[in-house]
C-alpha cells in the first residue's frame, strides 16, 4: 500500500463499506494498524485488531465484522480483551491445581507434577489455559506416543483433564478442551496380552549394565525377581529389610491396599541389594534419589524405561514386568494362582484383609526362589526350552 505517513499526526483511513466503522491507522513512524470503532453503553471505543504487515485486508475485515457482531451482543470486546490479558497461563492454572487440589488430596501429587514438569510444561507453559483447544491437546498426546509411551499419554491425558476441571471449578475457564477426547490406549484391552518371552527378558537384562546408573537397573532387576509394583521398589529403606529372616517388609503406608506386605526375598535378590549396600549410598533409602532430597528416593523411572525399551528392542511398559513373572510362575513352575495372589499382594476381602498379614510366608518363599532360580537359567540360557505354554492363558489373571 502507498499510503505515507503524516509528520505532522496520525492518519486514519475508513472503510466506507462498512460504514466507516473499520480503518487503517496510520503513525507518524509509519506504523500501520487495522482498528475497529463501536460504541457501548454510548461510549466511543478503539479496538486494534493488529498490524498491517500481518494481516491481509480480507482477514482484518472479517475480524472487524466478527468483533461489531460482538458488539451488537452487548459485550465490550476491548473489556474482554483486558480480561484475556489477565488470564492464567496454563503454567499458572497448573501450579494452582497441584497447590490447592493434589497436595492436599493425592499421595501421588509429586507424580503429577513430574508429568507436568517434563510432558506438558514444555509445550504449554505460556499459553493462556483458556485459549487452549482440543487440537492442542490431541497434538501433545501425539508427541508423548512418538516416544512410545502409550501408557503415559493416557496419564497425562488424565492429568491435563483434571487441570482443566479444576479451573472450571474455581470458575477460571468455561470449557475443558479434553472433552470427548478418548484415551489414546485401551489399557484394559492390554491385560495379560504383553508377556516377556524368555528371549526377550534375555534382551532386556542384557541393557541393564554398567550403561544404566546402578540404581536404576538395581530397580529393574528387583522388579523382575519379586514382582513388586514399581514405588514399592523405588520407596525401599534399609530398615524395612530384616536381613537375618530374610524378609522384607513394605509398609503400609506404601501398599496400594493399605495393608504390610512381606516379601520373602531369594538368594538373587540379597545379591542385587548386597550389591548396592556395597557401593556405600549415604541414604535411609536403597535406591536414594541423586537430585530430590525432598522426594529422598528414585521416584520415576519412565525414561529410563523408554532407554530400555530402545536399547533392547523389546517392547514393553514398566507394568508388564509384574506380568511376566506372574505368568511364568504359573506357566513354567506351575505354582498355584492363590500364592501368585499373595506375593503380587492382591487385594483380599473379608476377615483375613486384617489378620491374615504374615499367612503364606513359607509358600512365598519357595516360589520366590524357585523363580529366581529359574530366571537364572533363563539369563544363562540353561533353561529346557522344549517346553511350551500359553503365556497368553497362564497371564489372563494378572
Amino acid at each position: 500500500m502507498s499510503i505515507k505517513p503524516d509528520p505532522k499526526g496520525r492518519i486514519e483511513y475508513w472503510d466506507q463499506g462498512m460504514n466507516g466503522r473499520f480503518g487503517l491507522r496510520v503513525a507518524t513512524s509509519g506504523k500501520k494498524t487495522w482498528v475497529v470503532m463501536y460504541r457501548i453503553n454510548q461510549r466511543l471505543r478503539r479496538y486494534t485488531i493488529g498490524n498491517f504487515d500481518d494481516i491481509p485486508l480480507v482477514d482484518a475485515r472479517a475480524k472487524a465484522k466478527e468483533i461489531l457482531h460482538f458488539v451488537a451482543t452487548g459485550k465490550d470486546p476491548q473489556e474482554e480483551k483486558v480480561q484475556d490479558r489477565k488470564a492464567e497461563t496454563f503454567s499458572e492454572l497448573a501450579a494452582e491445581y497441584i497447590e490447592k487440589h493434589a497436595k492436599p488430596n493425592k499421595r501421588s501429587w509429586k507424580e503429577d507434577q513430574r508429568m507436568l514438569y517434563n510432558d506438558v510444561l514444555p509445550y504449554w507453559s505460556f499459553l493462556k489455559a483458556n485459549k487452549i483447544k482440543r487440537r492442542d491437546v490431541i497434538v501433545l498426546l501425539d508427541t508423548v506416543l512418538e516416544r512410545g509411551a502409550e501408557v503415559l499419554a493416557n496419564r497425562v491425558l488424565a492429568l491435563v483433564r483434571k487441570i482443566f476441571n479444576f479451573g472450571i471449578e474455581r470458575d477460571i475457564l468455561e470449557f475443558n478442551p479434553c472433552l470427548n477426547i478418548k484415551q489414546p490406549i485401551d489399557e484394559k484391552k492390554r491385560q495379560g496380552q504383553r508377556v516377556l518371552n524368555f528371549e526377550e527378558i534375555r534382551k532386556v537384562w542384557a541393557t541393564l549394565n554398567d550403561d544404566q546408573n546402578i540404581l536404576i537397573r538395581g530397580i529393574i532387576k528387583m522388579r523382575l525377581l519379586t514382582a513388586q509394583r514399581g514405588i514399592e521398589i523405588r520407596s525401599m529403606k534399609w530398615e524395612n529389610i530384616d536381613f537375618e529372616s530374610k524378609i522384607w517388609t513394605i509398609p503400609p503406608e506404601v501398599v496400594k491396599n493399605k495393608l504390610q506386605h512381606r516379601v520373602p526375598l531369594s538368594k538373587q535378590a540379597l545379591e542385587l541389594i548386597y550389591e548396592i549396600r556395597d557401593k556405600g549410598f549415604e541414604s535411609s533409602y536403597i535406591f536414594p534419589s541423586p537430585t530430590s532430597k525432598t522426594v529422598g528416593h528414585i521416584n520415576n523411572i519412565t525414561r529410563a524405561i523408554e532407554r530400555i525399551r530402545n536399547g533392547s528392542k523389546v517392547s514393553f511398559v514398566d507394568r508388564d514386568i509384574r506380568r511376566t513373572v506372574a505368568s511364568h510362575m504359573a506357566g513354567e513352575l506351575q505354582i498355584p494362582r492363590l500364592v501368585i495372589s499373595k506375593i503380587l499382594n492382591h487385594s483380599e476381602g473379608g476377615v483375613t484383609r486384617i489378620y491374615d498379614r504374615h499367612s503364606y510366608d513359607n509358600e512365598k518363599r519357595e516360589a520366590l526362589e524357585r523363580w529366581g532360580n529359574l530366571f537364572e537359567e533363563i539369563i544363562n540360557c540353561t533353561y529346557p526350552q522344549s517346553k511350551v505354554i500359553n503365556l497368553m492363558e497362564a497371564s489372563s489373571a494378572y
